[in-house]
């Protein structure tokens, strides 16, 4: 188990005021498998883990504690190229 992973996943899920039943269903497992993942008793998969860090809006780094912050992600499939460099550049100019 990678420690402090269950910490995080409970923390991000409560912040969010899911449940466990909630994540579970949204991520394609059943509700104790989630509640295994909290406990520490169970490690998800890749392909879990990144359902996971997409429904919290986090990074898998964060999950595993790799990285210390969970910086929030930006959804922009939707932006054509032209939009997501002016957003790179909006982002970047108030990160200074």
């Amino acid at each position: 188990m990678v420690q402090g992973l269950g910490e995080r996943l409970q923390q991000k899920r409560s912040s969010i005021k899911l449940s466990q039943k909630e994540v579970a269903n949204a991520v394609g497992v059943n509700p104790s498998v989630i509640s295994n993942y909290e406990n520490g008793e169970r490690t998800p998969s890749v392909e879990v883990l990144m359902s996971l860090a997409s429904l919290f809006h986090c990074s898998v780094d964060y999950l595993l504690g790799i990285e210390k912050t969970s910086r929030a992600s930006i959804d922009v499939s939707m932006l054509n190229d032209e939009q997501i460099a002016r957003l790179q550049y909006f982002l970047s100019s108030i990160n200074k």
